[in-house]
C-alpha cells in the first residue's frame, strides 16, 4: 500500500512539472501577410471555436481607440482554435470578419470564458461608422438589457447576405482566453438549458451534503463537521464565481467584488480544506511537523491577497497560483504519509482529494490545448469538487461508525474493570463511585453515537431516493420538450414561408403530440412529488435536531413525534406498521430536544421488540397522544416480545439491557427516565411476555404553572 501511494505522489509531481513547463510557453501568431480568416455563417447551429479566423492586436499602452485600431496594420492571425492571450497588463483587440449567408439576421456571439474584466465589441459594417454593441465584463456593473445571460453571450444583428467586421477589446488581471463561437438562437438556448440543469444539479448535491453534515454536527458537536460544512459552502461559492453566477446575480452592482471574488474565495477555500484535513485525519498527532508548513503556506496565500489589495494584481495572481499549487501538493503529500500508516480516514481523504485534483488537472490541460475545450473539460473542476464532497461525506460517516465501535469496546473494558474493583476493593467505594460517574458519562455519549450510527445508515438513502427520482425524470422530459420544440419550429416555418400545414400535422402524428403532452404533465408531477418528498425529509430532520435542551420552550410535541418517525423511517420500512392516533394537544412547555431523544429511545425499543418477534412482517407500533386537564399523555403500544416482571423492575437501571453485546449500552431507558423526571413527569410500563408492551408518558403542559402550585 505504501509503495502504491508513493507511486501516486511521484506521478502527480511529474504531471505538475509538465503543466508548469507547458504553461510557461506562449501562443504563436502568424503574420498579417497570411490570409486573414473570414467566417461564413450558413445558418449552422454551432460554428466551432473561431480562434484561427481571428486576427489579434496587442495594445501595450492600453490607450488605442476603435478608430486607431481600424487604421492599424499590426494585427496577427492566431494559430489555435482558442487564443490564449496569457496573464498580462496589455489590452488585446481581436478582429472577426463575418459573412452571414443564412436566412436569419440574428446570430449569437458566445464567449465561453467568464473571467474577462472588460469586454467591448464593435460592429463595423462596410462603408459605415463603427458602432459599439457590447459593454460588459467583471469590472463593470451588470446591465441585464445589454447582457441577458450569466455567460458572455450576445445577440447581434447581421443582415442576411451581408458582411461585417466585429472588433473585440479585452483586458483583465487573470489569464485571458477567447473561446469564441457563433451560434443560432435555438442552439444557444439548448446549451443554456443544459448548463442550467447541470448547475442546478450541482447546487442540489452541494446543498444536500451541506445540510446532511450540518445535521450531524448539530447532533455530535464535532468540529470536523462544522469545518466541512464551511468548506462545502466555500467550494460552491468559488465554482459559482468561476461560472460568472456571482458577478451576474449577487455582485452585479459591485464590480470590485466581481473581479476579485474568485481569488479570495479560492484562498478561503484552500484554508478551509487545510483546516478540515488537520481535523479529519489528525495531522497534529500523526504528522505534527506538517502544521508549520501549513501555516507557512497560509502566509503565502495571504501575501498574495495583500498584493492584490495594493493594486499589484498580476503579481498577486502569479503568487496565488504558485501558493495554490504548492498547497494542493502539500495536502497530497501529508495525506499519503498518514494513509501509509494505515489510518482509514486518511485513505478516504486521499481518494476524494485525488478526484478533485484530477478535475483540476483536466481543467488546466484544457486551457493549454492538450485536451479539447468542451463542456466536460470546462466543468471538470466542478464535477471533481462534487464527487470529492460526496466521497468525504462517506468518509465522515465511516468515521462515526469507527468511533462508535471504539467507544463500545472502551465501554466493555471499563465496565469489566469497574466490576472487578467493586468486588475486590469495596473499601475504596468513593474512588469506585467516581470512576462509575466517568464511565456513565462516556456511555451517555456512546448512546448518542449509537443512535447517530443508526441514523447515518438510512438518511443518505432516504434523501438519495427522491434525488434519483428527479434525475431519472430529466432525460424523458428533455426528449419530449425537444419533440414539442420541433413541432413549434415547424409551425413557425410554415407561418413564415406560407407552407402547407399538412406536413406539420404529419409531424404531430409521427411524434404522437397528445401522448407527448400527457407524458410531460406526468413527468412534471413526478418531479413535484420528488421535490416534496425531499422537503419532507429535510423538514423532519430539522424538527428532530432541536438543540434547545437547556431552555424550556412551548412546542407541538406531536410534531416532535412525527419528526422522530421520519428519522427512524429506514429502520421501519415495510417490516413494522406504524399507527398514529395523535389528538389535539396544547403547546407543551418542555426541553424539546431531550423529549425527542426519549421518543427515539422508546420507539427504537418498540421496533426492536416487534422485529424480534415478528421478523419482516406482522409487527405493529401504535402511538397515542391526548391531554387531560393540566397534563399531556403519550402512549406507545407494541405487539412485540413483551417483558416479565423481573425485567420490568430493572428496566430503568443504568447498564441493564436484554440485547446482545454490541447492540445496546443499557442506558437508553435510564436516560429517558432522567429526562422525564426533569420535566416533572412520569413514565410507566405495562407488559406481559409474548403480549407486547405499553409505555405511558405523563407530562405537565406548563412547568411554570406546576411550580407555582407547588410553591
Amino acid at each position: 500500500m505504501e509503495r502504491e501511494l508513493k507511486w501516486h505522489v511521484h506521478a502527480f509531481w511529474c504531471i505538475t512539472l509538465l503543466l508548469t513547463w507547458t504553461l510557461g510557453g506562449s501562443t504563436c501568431w502568424a503574420s498579417e501577410t497570411d490570409s486573414l480568416g473570414v467566417h461564413v455563417y450558413n445558418g449552422e447551429a454551432y460554428s466551432g471555436y473561431l480562434g484561427k479566423k481571428l486576427s489579434i492586436l496587442e495594445d501595450k499602452t492600453g490607450k488605442l481607440g476603435i478608430d486607431e485600431v481600424l487604421r492599424s496594420d499590426s494585427f496577427k492571425v492566431g494559430t489555435s482554435e482558442i487564443p490564449d492571450l496569457g496573464l498580462t497588463a496589455s489590452v488585446y483587440w481581436a478582429k472577426l470578419e463575418l459573412t452571414n449567408l443564412s436566412g436569419s439576421s440574428e446570430l449569437f456571439l458566445h464567449i465561453a470564458h467568464s473571467e474577462i474584466d472588460q469586454l467591448d465589441i464593435y460592429d463595423v459594417p462596410p462603408d459605415a461608422m463603427p458602432k459599439q454593441i457590447v459593454h460588459a465584463g467583471l469590472d463593470r456593473r451588470v446591465n441585464k438589457n445589454d447582457q441577458p445571460y450569466p455567460e458572455l453571450a450576445f445577440l447581434v444583428d447581421v443582415p442576411s447576405k451581408s458582411s461585417t467586421a466585429l472588433y473585440f477589446r479585452l483586458t483583465g488581471d487573470k489569464p485571458l482566453r477567447l473561446p469564441l463561437t457563433v451560434e443560432s438562437r435555438s442552439a444557444f438556448n439548448k446549451s443554456q438549458q443544459g448548463r442550467t440543469i447541470f448547475i442546478g444539479g450541482y447546487l442540489g448535491i452541494m446543498l444536500v451534503m451541506a445540510l446532511y453534515n450540518l445535521f450531524i454536527f448539530l447532533f455530535t458537536r464535532e468540529r470536523s463537521y462544522a469545518i466541512y460544512v464551511a468548506y462545502i459552502v466555500l467550494v460552491t461559492l468559488t465554482q459559482m464565481a468561476f461560472f460568472g453566477m456571482l458577478s451576474y446575480s449577487v455582485f452585479k452592482d459591485m464590480p470590485w467584488l466581481s473581479v476579485h471574488s474568485p481569488l479570495y474565495l479560492t484562498v478561503f477555500t484552500a484554508m478551509a480544506a487545510g483546516e478540515f484535513m488537520v481535523s479529519f485525519i489528525h495531522v497534529k498527532e500523526k504528522f505534527p511537523s506538517a502544521i508549520r508548513v501549513k501555516n507557512g503556506l497560509y502566509l503565502l496565500l495571504v501575501a498574495g491577497l495583500v498584493l492584490d489589495l495594493l493594486g499589484l494584481s498580476t503579481l498577486a495572481y502569479q503568487l496565488l497560483q504558485a501558493g495554490a499549487l504548492s498547497f494542493a501538493l502539500f495536502q497530497l503529500t501529508v495525506t499519503v504519509r498518514i494513509a501509509a500508516l494505515g489510518f482509514r480516514p486518511a485513505r478516504y481523504f486521499l481518494v476524494a482529494w485525488s478526484v478533485f485534483l484530477i478535475g483540476i488537472v483536466v481543467f488546466i490541460l484544457k486551457d493549454v490545448g492538450v485536451l479539447p475545450y468542451n463542456d466536460l473539460t470546462r466543468f471538470a473542476m466542478t464535477i471533481g469538487s462534487a464527487v470529492e464532497v460526496v466521497l468525504l461525506s462517506f468518509g465522515l460517516a465511516d468515521k462515526i461508525n469507527v468511533l462508535r465501535r471504539e467507544k463500545e469496546q472502551i465501554i466493555l473494558e471499563q465496565y469489566a474493570v469497574l466490576e472487578l474493583r467493586v468486588t475486590e476493593r469495596t473499601q475504596e467505594l468513593e474512588l469506585s463511585n467516581s470512576d462509575l460517574k466517568r464511565t456513565q458519562s462516556q456511555l451517555v455519549n456512546a448512546e448518542k453515537m449509537a443512535a447517530l450510527g443508526q441514523l447515518t445508515a438510512g438518511i443518505a438513502h432516504e434523501i438519495n431516493n427522491p434525488i434519483n427520482f428527479i434525475s431519472s425524470s430529466i432525460p424523458p422530459l428533455k426528449r419530449d420538450l425537444s419533440d414539442l420544440r420541433e413541432v413549434l419550429m415547424a409551425y413557425r416555418d410554415a407561418r413564415i414561408n406560407g407552407r402547407d400545414l399538412e406536413e406539420v400535422r404529419l409531424l404531430e402524428d409521427r411524434i404522437d403530440l397528445e401522448f407527448n403532452m400527457k407524458e410531460v404533465d406526468e413527468i412534471l408531477l413526478n418531479l413535484e412529488s420528488g421535490a416534496q418528498r425531499t422537503s419532507e425529509i429535510v423538514r423532519g430532520l430539522r424538527t428532530f435536531s432541536r438543540l434547545d435542551e437547556y431552555e424550556l420552550k412551548t412546542v407541538d410535541v406531536n410534531e416532535g413525534i412525527k419528526s422522530t418517525l421520519v428519522v427512524l423511517a429506514p429502520q421501519v420500512r415495510d417490516a413494522v406498521a406504524i399507527e398514529l392516533d395523535l389528538g389535539e394537544l396544547p403547546l407543551v412547555e418542555c426541553y424539546a430536544g431531550k423529549l425527542n431523544q426519549v421518543f427515539m429511545n422508546l420507539l427504537n425499543n418498540a421496533i426492536f421488540a416487534v422485529k424480534q418477534k415478528h421478523g419482516a412482517a406482522g409487527g405493529k407500533v401504535r402511538v397515542v397522544s391526548y391531554h387531560t386537564g393540566e397534563h399531556a399523555i403519550f402512549e406507545i403500544h407494541d405487539n412485540g416480545t413483551g417483558m416479565d416482571e423481573a425485567t420490568q423492575h430493572r428496566l430503568f437501571e443504568p447498564f441493564f439491557t436484554t440485547k446482545d453485546v454490541g447492540e445496546g449500552t443499557g442506558l437508553g431507558m435510564s436516560i429517558a427516565l432522567s429526562i422525564i423526571e426533569d420535566h416533572n413527569g412520569t413514565i410507566t410500563v405495562q407488559s406481559s411476555p409474548g403480549e407486547g408492551s405499553i409505555f405511558t408518558l405523563t407530562l405537565p403542559i406548563s412547568q411554570q404553572l406546576l411550580l407555582a402550585k407547588r410553591a
